[in-house]
């Protein structure tokens, strides 16, 4: 006998109406309501803007944070259309603005390419924001509209214009009901929008902040040429001007730019319509397959490699390479709403035979360049044959097999790596305290003493010989490198807890360093964390207090005058309790998740703080100095 559940009517199914779906799920169209949500806001509204600049009618981009922490973006392109849309009666500038899946991007006749393809981004925006006034210049009138929280406060006003060109303008403030935190952060802003100048040249892309007075104008004639030399600024090129090629078919256009240098690590970014494919696709697939073939064909027809010999592989002729591909297509197919990985078939072959072609030409043309290319890979290759001997060294020893622990290791009682947590402690003696503090049932902890390898300088080989990070490789699990598998991973919290001094920083950075370049899937999964140990102990009488901030402990303070204060110096001065009601205990710990939010601003701070160039790290320090709190020296 089935069951009826009377209460479960025709009234039971709701409707949302108009943007009200948006409010309700913000997180179906952002992401989230977080840092990254909040400013997912300004991109959706760049968007636009860049997608008037690709056909050809935007030339420049004024981006502005007000002093009441709304963000304006106003650019010179046609327009919102402002008539009246013949089947709604409403004006096309007000349905773009409350309406779903409305805009001019499904015709293929107003936009040929766009970054912008499900028609959400205005209205999303305007859904999730306290107030938002549209401004637009068109026939030399103006056009003016306002709303609150997605419902326009009265109809389209149409006025005469002081501006002779055309445009829009957006204005808006996040809804303090929807985000967490409504302060947009200056430096995120700069890195997309220095981004989108290199993507789109010619493009003049301005940023104010009027609450601290900063500014920044990016305009790039170079286009991804300037970029890979941006890229390429902390690092030592092997040839002096990128190679670029560019060339279109079958209505896609392809670009790229590409540098070798003396680095052992790749950096390949790769963009559709002016979107960060950080998950590759089938253009990077077969950029990666024309790039291993063409130089392998080359170094045949030239006698570099003879016949029989064994071809260089694509670890060989990546290894030192920047590069950025840029591709303009028509009906892109991106897999989920992220937009983060390239679906469609055709573009592999497309990019794999303009990118042959091409490279082939220059190979051919500039000799010298191809020599020097063609060095590094035969040392990249020869350089692969020790790490494979290091690795089968290594192997035989079983010093990188997860099946005997490491000693030092004091690993958790649960076997499901969800539920696990490894925390890799600087020093002994917190290492010590650490393990008598620990829930042993999910909880394991890994002492390293002294500071790992900077991996930023070395070859896997040498890697392989450092006893800390062979230690760390064999605890995880999951190999190392090429050879990694994340499904072996033993831990899915690997939680850096190191001293809040300047010996903790480097030890967490060069930790960091060895992550990003040789188990970067764990940060990409989510699985890397760094510890938050208070700095001080407040205690009056029997009340005790902890302060994570010098800002915290003014205001503990002020709570409890006379109090006395501990600085912690070390993890090690903490006793078990301590280390676990503050550090390890998941009720009550903060805990920081390491992130890429972008694959170029991470590359350029690994090189930069961990590479062999010294100005670079002089010039970030003096930079980010002011930034920097709670350092002890």
């Amino acid at each position: 006998m089935q069951l009826q559940d009377s209460d479960y009517t025709a009234e039971s199914i709701q409707v949302l109406e108009g943007l009200q779906a948006i409010r309700k799920r913000p997180g179906m169209y952002i992401g989230n309501t977080d840092f990254s949500g909040l400013h997912h806001l300004v991109y959706e509204i760049l968007d636009n803007s860049i997608d008037e600049a690709m056909a050809g009618y935007c030339r420049n981009i004024d981006v502005c944070i007000h002093e009441d922490g709304s963000v304006s973006v106003r650019d010179d392109g046609r327009g919102i259309p402002t008539d009246i849309h013949p089947k709604y009666g409403r004006p096309a500038m007000e349905i773009v603005m409350t309406t779903l899946h409305s805009g001019g991007k499904f015709d293929r006749k107003t936009y040929k390419i766009s970054g912008g393809l499900h028609g959400v981004g205005l209205s999303v925006v305007n859904a999730l924001s306290e107030w938002l006034r549209a401004t637009v210049w068109r026939n030399g009138r103006e056009y003016f509209l306002e709303f609150k929280r997605g419902v326009p406060t009265g109809p389209m006003v149409e006025r005469e214009s002081t501006v002779t060109h055309t445009g829009t303008m957006i204005h808006f403030k996040p809804d303090g009901e929807i985000f967490q935190d409504t302060n947009f952060d200056y430096n995120e802003l700069e890195r997309v929008l220095r981004e989108l100048s290199y993507l789109n040249r010619g493009v003049h892309i301005t940023l104010e902040d009027r609450r601290t007075q900063r500014h920044a104008s990016f305009l790039s004639e170079g286009g991804i040429v300037d970029f890979v030399k941006y890229l390429n600024s902390a690092k030592n090129p092997l040839h002096p001007e990128p190679i670029y090629l560019r060339k279109e078919a079958d209505g896609v256009q392809v670009e790229l730019a590409m540098q070798y240098t003396e680095a052992f690590n790749e950096t390949v970014l790769t963009y559709v319509n002016n979107i960060n494919t950080r998950e590759g696709g089938t253009h990077f697939i077969g950029f990666r397959s024309a790039l291993t073939r063409a130089i392998n064909d080359y170094a045949r027809r030239t006698g570099e490699l003879k016949e029989g010999q064994e071809p260089f592989s694509g670890d060989d002729v990546r290894e030192g390479l920047t590069a950025v591909l840029n591709l303009r297509v028509p009906e892109p197919q991106f897999e989920g709403q992220t937009k983060t990985r390239l679906g469609n078939s055709e573009i592999k072959g497309i990019v794999e035979s303009i990118v042959y072609e091409q490279l082939l030409i220059f190979l051919d043309e500039n000799p010298k360049v191809a020599s020097v290319i063609l060095k590094k890979a035969e040392l990249a290759f020869a350089a692969r044959e020790a790490e494979r001997k290091a690795r089968e060294l290594t192997r035989r020893k079983g010093l990188l097999d997860s099946s005997s622990l490491p000693g030092k290791l004091a690993d958790c009682s649960e076997k499901d790596p969800s539920k696990c947590e490894l925390f890799v402690v600087e020093g002994d003696s917190a290492g010590g305290s650490a393990k008598q503090g620990r829930d042993r049932t999910i909880q394991a902890v890994l002492p390293l003493r002294g500071k790992i390898l900077n991996v930023e300088k070395s070859r896997l080989d040498k890697i392989l010989n450092n006893e800390g990070i062979r230690t760390l490789i064999a605890a995880i699990g999951a190999g190392v490198g090429s050879e990694f598998d994340i499904s072996k991973a033993r831990y899915h919290k690997i939680i850096l807890m190191t001293d809040a001094d300047v010996d903790g920083a480097h030890i967490r950075t060069l930790l960091l360093t060895f992550l990003y370049r040789h188990a970067k899937p764990l940060i990409e999964a989510g699985y890397v964390y760094i510890a938050q140990p208070p700095l001080y102990r407040i205690k009056k009488g029997e009340k005790e207090v902890y302060a994570y901030s010098d800002r915290e402990l003014q205001e503990k303070l002020k709570e409890m005058p006379g109090a006395s204060v501990q600085r912690y110096k070390g993890l090690g001065e903490m006793n078990p309790e301590q280390l676990w009601s503050t550090t390890m205990n998941p009720e009550t710990r903060i805990l920081k998740k390491v992130t890429i939010e972008d694959a170029a601003e991470a590359e350029m701070l690994f090189t930069v703080l961990m590479g062999d160039a010294v100005e670079p790290r002089r010039e970030f320090i003096q930079t980010h100095a002011a930034e920097v709190e709670n350092l002890d020296v």
